[in-house]
C-alpha cells in the first residue's frame, strides 16, 4: 500500500470515527463522553459533550478506558457460559459508564449524567442500533 493510500485510509477512518462518535453523542442529551477504544485499551477517538465540565482529566479518562478493557478481557473466559456481552453499565456517584463491544477489536465506551435513569432504554433504542448499523465499517 502506498503512503498516499495509507494517508487516505487514515483520513477516511478519522472522518468515520468522528461521525460515528458524534452520532452517538448527539443521540441523547445525557451522554457526556464517547470513546472508541481498541482491544489494547488505547483510545482511538473520543468526543465530549460541548460545554462539559470534566470530572476526570483526559489522561485519567484514557487510563480508566484502558482499565475497563483489561477488566473486560478477564471475563471473556466466562463467555461460553454467560453468552456474548451486549453492554455493561456501571453507576458511580457522579456519572454512569457503559461499555459496548463493537467487534473483537473495538469497543464503544461512553459516560452519561448520573441523573439519567432511562439508560437502558437509551442504550437499547438509540445507541445499540447505531453500533449495529456501522459495525461492519470497523475492521
Amino acid at each position: 500500500m502506498s503512503s498516499s493510500s495509507t494517508a487516505n485510509n487514515t483520513d477516511n477512518n478519522s472522518k468515520f470515527f468522528y461521525t460515528f462518535t458524534k452520532n452517538i453523542l448527539d443521540s441523547h442529551k445525557s451522554i457526556r463522553w464517547v470513546g472508541i477504544i481498541d482491544q489494547n485499551g488505547i483510545t482511538i477517538h473520543e468526543q465530549y459533550r460541548e460545554g462539559l465540565k470534566l470530572i476526570l482529566t483526559i489522561e485519567e479518562t484514557h487510563e480508566f478506558a484502558k482499565n475497563t478493557i483489561t477488566r473486560h478481557k478477564t471475563r471473556l473466559k466466562l463467555k461460553p457460559k454467560l453468552g456474548k456481552l451486549i453492554y455493561l453499565f456501571r453507576r458511580y456517584e457522579k456519572l454512569s459508564r457503559c461499555i459496548i463491544p463493537i467487534n473483537e477489536k473495538y469497543y464503544l465506551l461512553l459516560t452519561m449524567d448520573f441523573e439519567e435513569n432511562n439508560f437502558d432504554k437509551i442504550i437499547r433504542e438509540k445507541i445499540l442500533p447505531l453500533v449495529k448499523e456501522e459495525k461492519e465499517k470497523f475492521s
